[in-house]
């Protein structure tokens, strides 16, 4: 399978595992369990007025992370400076911003609404679907609309949500060829919005995962990649541990519903990306695989989409199955959103 094909499964994967954790994001297991049978959710709901199944906030902010990095590669090689962070992707989040709230923070900032230089073909902001609030996390909002931008050395906040390492898979598909690079950026990308050390760092993990999965690497190589690289950042240990407990539990013979148990809920950054290396790597199926990751009590939606992104990365469109794929809401600009950052990636 082309590398352009793995871009657009990795991205549409986790718009399928997303969609299918939407339904049950809020929900414990007992829930779960009463409203679709004891094996809990196994396939995706259909909304009646869309005619698809409906993504998260999870894929919007995705989409948006990598139209931002479609536009900061774009200005950087015009102008020959900037940063990933800084000249596209947060000014991309102030525009998800504004199809959430109908407001942007300062009135200087609306340039942003116009068609911009890289979006020769259609803006983000043409595809309506976008401007449906579908649970926006707060730390999002209000990290955005303060005004300022967060980095890893001046953060903005102490939140460790799970609002950044579920939108960065774009990050390590761009950047795969040079992994430190995409943790960098990545944690950079998500301390915009998420100033705690595993809400940023758990991020730049993810971003290691998908780039060594492109590079031929198996789940379990690319995860001691991306460990060798959190270790040389400070205040790694929280991720660290999380992510071993993940691997540890994956090669056990322990039942998934405790070990995912274990891991937490996912609400929190370092747990989300458990849980989803723990199903990644326990079960080879795609469907399966995402079953597990969306069946528990926590953050379903966001465990669902980072999974989905590492098994579209791992085995790539083949894997993710045609119904799914047809019946994903913005199927279409999740490819070519996917498409026109592989382009993007070949001029480099």
């Amino acid at each position: 399978m082309s590398k352009k094909d793995t871009f657009i499964a990795s991205l549409l994967g986790g718009a399928v595992g997303d969609a299918l954790g939407y339904r049950v994001e809020f929900m414990k297991m007992h829930e779960i369990k009463w409203r679709f049978g004891e094996e809990g959710i196994t396939d995706l709901v259909i909304d009646d007025y869309a005619g698809k199944a409906l993504i998260s906030d999870d894929t919007q902010m995705t989409l948006f992370t990598a139209d931002g990095m479609i536009w900061a590669y774009d200005r950087m090689s015009e102008r020959g400076i900037g940063s990933y962070a800084g000249s596209g992707v947060y000014q991309s989040y102030l525009r998800w911003l504004y199809t959430q709230t109908k407001s942007l923070p300062d009135e200087h900032y609306g340039w942003l609404l116009d068609p911009q230089p890289h979006e020769v073909n259609g803006s983000i902001l043409e595809h309506k679907e976008l401007f449906s609030p579908r649970a926006p996390g707060n730390t999002c909002l209000s990290a955005l609309e303060s005004n300022k931008m967060g980095t890893m050395w001046n953060p903005i906040n102490t939140s460790k949500g799970c609002g950044g390492v579920m939108r960065v898979a774009p990050v390590g598909l761009f950047l795969h060829k040079d992994p430190a690079q995409a943790f960098e950026v990545a944690a950079e990308i998500a301390a915009i919005t998420h100033g705690h050390p595993s809400g940023f760092l758990a991020s730049g993990a993810l971003a290691v995962i998908i780039a060594e999965l492109l590079n031929g690497k198996s789940i379990d190589e690319s995860a001691q990649s991306a460990m060798v690289i959190l270790k040389k950042y400070p205040q790694h240990e929280e991720t660290l541990a999380a992510m071993e407990s993940a691997i540890e539990l994956a090669g056990s013979e322990e039942k998934p519903v405790t070990a995912i148990t274990k891991l937490g809920q996912g609400w929190v950054a370092e747990e989300a990306l458990a849980i989803s290396l723990y199903c990644a790597m326990k079960e080879s199926d795609f469907k399966k695989a995402l079953i597990l990751a969306v069946n528990h009590d926590g953050d379903s939606d966001s465990t669902g989409a980072i999974c989905g992104n590492i098994l579209g990365a791992s085995y790539g469109l083949e894997a993710i199955p045609e119904e799914w794929a047809n019946q994903v809401e913005l199927k279409e600009l999740i490819a070519d959103t996917a498409s026109r950052l592989y382009d993007r990636y070949i001029k480099m």
